[in-house]
């Protein structure tokens, strides 16, 4: 199943799939996508990153443009939004829905979120609207796609806000984070070190430290280093770069340094990393 709109006039496009046919699968080698990605019937298993993920029934998942993905050809269970920045830019429109560097940009890892039985029925129901809205061919199908996305968007964020170690944790802090994430996002590959970021959001690294000791498991730290080690796995998986070239792209001057930094967080070299995921896939 795949239901499609598309405009030629700013190139935006919206799908809704399960990822049933071929042409859906080919959407997974087009690199400027985003997709969520709804365990609707049952438990099911595909790869992020090169990463198996176990997506429970009723859960969601929340990947970027950035995310590889590998769906065998036989799944089932599964329906999926797939929009790219054209149709709807998470960055330009955060006003809207304050969910970049939360469901998306947020975390190396994709968000998740599991719905109860409740939410199951009410996003089942957003669902239905999807459905029925790409059966109305007129001028205002694109804009009422975008306001079901926005209602969808809106939703889960608040949602996986209530799931945070401290759900009521007040806006501006949690804008502090989703700041913090955004700017890893765009400057890992030259800043590693919390003071960086921190000087970046005119806050103190103790300041961060003890906001981060609050709504997460992780340190700023560890989440700055999981982004990095995230993208070098990628560039080792997915692109015919060197170790020295991904060391270099990574912000660092001596490749031996970023060997000790990836086998510190991985167990294995670069090498070895990419050996063993190539003897195993």
């Amino acid at each position: 199943m795949r239901l499609d709109y598309s405009s030629i006039k700013d190139e935006s496009s919206f799908i809704l799939t399960n990822f049933n046919c071929s042409s859906s699968l080919d959407l997974l080698r087009n690199k400027g996508l985003y997709k969520i990605i709804w365990s609707k019937d049952h438990d099911v298993s595909f790869r992020i990153d090169g990463s198996l993920i176990e997506l429970k029934k009723d859960q969601i998942v929340f990947c970027t443009p950035l995310n590889v993905l590998e769906i065998e050809s036989n799944i089932d269970g599964i329906i999926s939004l797939v929009f790219n920045r054209e149709f709807y830019c998470i960055r330009d429109h955060d006003q809207e829905v304050s969910c970049n560097g939360f469901l998306f940009f947020g975390s190396s890892v994709p968000q998740i979120l599991s719905l109860d039985d409740k939410e199951k029925v009410s996003f089942s129901m957003m669902f239905d609207s999807f459905r029925e809205e790409f059966e109305n061919k007129d001028q205002i199908q694109g804009e009422m796609l975008q306001t079901l996305l926005k209602r969808f968007l809106i939703k889960s964020r608040r949602l996986i806000k209530e799931d945070l170690p401290e759900s009521e944790i007040p806006n501006n802090q949690l804008d502090i984070i989703r700041k913090f994430n955004i700017l890893i996002e765009q400057n890992f590959r030259e800043k590693h070190q919390v003071s960086e970021y921190a000087a970046l959001l005119f806050k103190s690294p103790k300041t961060l430290s003890n906001l981060f000791n609050k709504y997460s498991d992780k340190s700023p730290l560890a989440t700055i280093n999981e982004r990095i080690v995230l993208e070098a796995k990628r560039l080792l998986l997915y692109s015919d770069k060197t170790s020295e070239e991904i060391a270099y792209e990574l912000g660092y001057k001596e490749a031996g340094h970023f060997s000790k930094f990836f086998k510190k967080h991985t167990t294995m070299n670069p090498t070895e990393f990419k050996s063993r995921k190539l003897t195993n896939s």
